[in-house]
């Protein structure tokens, strides 16, 4: 047999031996075949609802007509590389390079219009003349996303370390090969079937054809493009939150299909970016420094790496890699003399810091770069320097670090709109964004009304609440108070303590006493403190985990065992940099409950709304519905129902080894719906999909989150298990769906299956989505829409089963509707019956 048979085209195998007999003791195992496994996908809708008085809303989607629909779109694969073969990888060169393709080359492409989306995809309306097509484009001056180590900042010599070498010119121009090939063509006829409810992969690529379109259109305009929002350079759309971090408004936009045909949602969108300007400018406010001098440059290096800059006087666009290790005035380079020449007839080189060089060689004026150190825009090997007030920062640049508390307080409060300014600035923004001018929207034949799209809503009346002694209430317009009522169910509060860190702004004892005379009006028996803990003075000047650790060191002196609750009184009225060690001692290492407050204007009211946070940390219950009591809650007071809560939250986008954390509260005591437990874990970072639902560790021990929920409902509704079980789920987008209904879904069954094989409960799961772009405004009305606002119709889903609720009353900036999409229901609610019951759980 030849080496070639022998390499594995099969005839090998004839020459093995054959397999060993079968002892006849083995019985053999069934193959588990995967053909069974039910692939769950999320359901269709069953019916609308028609409870609630009826009223007409107004909703940031415009209606949107298509002409053509027997036409295609082509997918065309994009690669662009350098002249020597090495892929282009700096960001927003590529459209340059595609813009500079289509310019140049429009014979060849028969004068079609492209749509690109700045990465490896372009799509066109009909065919380009070839399947695959390579072109060579040169672009001038390409701003330096790659800086290619020689280039000085404005073509003079430049201060260049290390290599000793005399700086050439810089590359003012580029060549690139680009190759387009054909990927695939999707019918334009797909909008129109997935406005009929039939989506398809071919749908939402058609869809997503015209996003970007819209993309492509902003950046034509020098907008700074986040996914499907865009933010013009416009002075106007900047407010400063601090720290050297502008909030910049934009807007998002993009087109979905609803029930009453495609429409363009666009709303107002904000972004954060670096507050554009002199570099040291940026500094100062982002270190909160005083003057240059004062700067940490190790905290300056690592914000300032990779931002753009434009260098004065040339003008020239670079990226920076670093700083000097030394100061401009003490930073040497060589700098090779023109007109001498040593033995070998090499120029000769001086050595020369880049102070000199700049003031004396350069004539350039410099007032306070001398004892600073100079931007590097050169490579690791072979920098290129240049002193810092020379340095501008480009505009609109994202931040995309975490903020600070005081950041995002500022964030909030400035990017907050009333529902009619709003209103005004979208309907600014669809008439000045001139979308009937885009030649691609145009041969598409898409046409966008202006007006905003009209939907029925209908006003869900408040659920009754259940509070002390018996009495019942109705909330007005979403808010209610415990003005002379008392707590349904109040806790009693025995071993506790005062901590006051807030020495000598205020008075603890009478803080405690006002505690505990407003704790009897709501029916909460407060016994005096055990003790009251001031600071000591010499403790305030320390870190504030120093603070902490010092603080509990007094507690344990004094006090005879771990107290049931620590009322902790802050210095700050906000933000206080106690509160993240003050918790995470009580809670992650002692398990004590405890509250803070500041100390400013402290009332009865105040204290009222503490003692509610309190009583519920301590076991209490505050008020239920009065549907709990009866019980008469509809599909759940007859059948012992659980309800889940499950989210996931992720580390802020700069810290990407941050574990993410999993966290789920369930019912408890059916048929109440008001007592919950709560069970978290960590799991791997970023990853969406709650892991640890089932967690088997031997044969008998599942160390999952289920596992721990359905044991405590069992213990707490009177040996009952489940039969029905309601998952919440907050936080995924509609491409994660089937993962929420297969993957955790599952999880959740196994645990089921493994605490009883014979329990088959009915599962209902609904996805709560807060992080979407429909809005709803009142016609006529400067006022948000009323609480209890539900709109399932029109701009709702062509197919599945969704809808929009509004339960909270928006007293500031405009109400956030929560969509809710139903992706299973086994139990068979009726549209009525489960819009109510969301709304009501809205209210415990």
């Amino acid at each position: 047999m030849d080496s070639f048979e022998q390499e594995g085209n099969g005839a090998a195998l004839e020459s093995l031996p054959p397999p060993p007999p079968v002892p006849p003791d083995v019985v053999p195992i069934k193959a588990e075949s995967d053909a069974k496994k039910i692939v769950r996908h999320p359901m269709a809708r069953r019916g609308v609802g028609t409870k609630g008085q009826k009223v007409t809303i107004l909703t940031n989607h415009f209606k949107v007509s298509v002409g053509s629909t027997d036409g295609h779109f082509y997918h065309y694969s994009v690669s662009l590389s350098y002249e020597d073969g090495r892929p282009v990888d700096g960001k927003g060169v590529g459209r340059k390079v595609i813009d500079r393709v289509h310019e140049t080359y429009k014979n060849d492409l028969d004068g079609k219009n492209f749509a690109y989306d700045g990465e490896k995809s372009l799509f066109t309306i009909g065919p380009l003349p070839n399947n695959k097509l390579e072109f060579t484009v040169v672009l001038e001056d390409v701003a330096p996303t790659r800086n290619n180590g020689n280039a000085s900042p404005d073509g003079q010599d430049s201060p260049n370390g290390r290599e000793r070498k005399r700086l050439r010119r810089p590359y003012h121009s580029k060549t690139f090969k680009v190759e387009i090939s054909y990927a695939a063509k999707i019918p334009m006829q797909a909008i129109q079937n997935a406005l009929r409810g039939q989506e398809s992969e071919n749908s939402q690529e058609a869809l997503r054809v015209l996003d970007i379109i819209l993309r492509q259109h902003a950046a034509k305009q020098g907008c700074l493009l986040v996914r499907q929002s865009f933010f013009q350079d416009n002075q106007n759309n900047f407010t400063d939150i601090g720290g050297g971090v502008l909030g910049c408004r934009g807007f998002h936009s993009s087109f979905r299909a609803t029930q009453g045909g495609l429409s363009l949602n666009i709303d107002v969108s904000t972004t954060m970016i670096i507050q554009p300007g002199p570099v040291v400018d940026f500094l100062l406010a982002n270190q909160n420094a005083r003057d240059p001098y004062s700067l940490d440059w190790n905290k300056a290096k690592r914000v300032l790496k990779n931002l753009r800059i434009k260098v004065s006087p040339s003008n020239q666009e670079y990226k920076i890699t670093g700083l000097s290790e030394q100061l401009c005035k003490d930073q040497l380079f060589s700098m090779k003399q023109k007109n001498t020449k040593n033995e070998n007839g090499e120029a000769e080189t001086l050595e020369i810091t880049i102070y000199d060089y700049f003031v004396n060689h350069r004539n350039i004026q410099l007032r306070y770069s001398a004892d600073l150190p100079c931007i590097n825009v050169g490579k690791p090997k072979r920098p290129t320097y240049i002193p810092i007030e020379l340095c501008s920062l480009v505009s609109l640049q994202r931040y995309t670090k975490a903020l600070s508390t005081f950041q995002r307080a500022s964030l909030v409060e400035k990017s907050r709109q009333k529902p009619q300014e709003r209103m005004n600035v979208l309907s600014n923004v669809l008439r000045t964004s001139n979308y009937g001018a885009e030649p691609m929207l145009k041969s598409c034949g898409v046409n966008i009304n202006s007006n905003f799209t009209q939907v029925d809503g209908r006003i869900l009346p408040a659920p009754r609440l259940r509070v002390g002694n018996g009495e019942d209430f109705f909330p007005r317009n979403g808010r209610w108070n415990f003005n002379n009522k008392k707590l349904v169910e109040p806790s009693r509060i025995e071993r506790w303590a005062v901590v006051n860190f807030s020495a000598p702004r205020c008075d603890p004892n009478n803080i405690a006493r006002d505690l505990i005379r407003c704790g009897e009006m709501k029916g909460i028996r407060i016994d005096p403190p055990f003790d009251i803990f001031n600071e000591m003075n010499q403790n305030r000047r320390l870190s504030p985990v120093v603070r902490v650790e010092k603080m509990f060191e007094q507690i344990q002196s004094k006090l005879p065992g771990a107290p049931q609750f620590l009322l902790c009184l802050l210095p700050d009225r906000k933000n206080s940099d106690l509160y993240g060690p003050w918790k995470r001692k009580n809670l992650s290492e002692y398990g004590i409950v405890t509250q803070c407050m500041a100390p400013a204007r402290v009332n009865d009211q105040y204290l009222t709304n503490l003692l509610l946070k309190i009583n519920a940390k301590l076991g209490g219950l505050n008020s239920m519905l009065t549907i709990e009591q009866t019980p008469s809650i509809p599909m759940i007071s007859k059948v012992p129902t659980i309800i889940l809560g499950m989210d996931v939250s992720h580390g802020s986008p700069g810290q990407s080894d941050v574990p993410s954390i999993a966290a789920v509260v369930s019912s408890r005591q059916w048929p109440l719906i008001s007592r919950y437990r709560a069970s978290v874990r960590t799991q791997s970072p970023k990853l969406e999909m709650v892991d640890s639902l089932f967690k088997p560790v031997s044969d008998k021990v599942d160390e999952g989150i289920m596992r721990e929920a359905l044991l405590d409902f069992y213990t707490s509704s009177g040996k009952r298990k489940p039969d029905q079980i309601i998952i919440f789920r907050d936080g995924v987008s509609e491409s994660q769906f089937n993962q929420v209904l297969n993957k955790e879904l599952d999880q959740v069954i196994e645990a089921c299956k493994f605490l009883d094989e014979n329990w088959n409960p009915k599962f209902v799961v609904i996805v709560a989505q807060k992080n979407h772009h429909t809005k709803f405004f009142q016609q006529g009305s400067p006022d948000n829409v009323l609480p209890g606002t539900v709109i399932d119709n029109k701009v709702c889903h062509p197919k599945n089963n969704d809808f929009y609720l509004c339960a909270h009353a928006g007293m500031i900036g405009t109400t956030r509707p929560t969509h809710y999409h139903v992706l299973l229901d086994q139990v068979g609610f009726s549209a009525d019956d489960l819009q109510e019951l969301v709304h009501s759980l809205s209210y415990v």
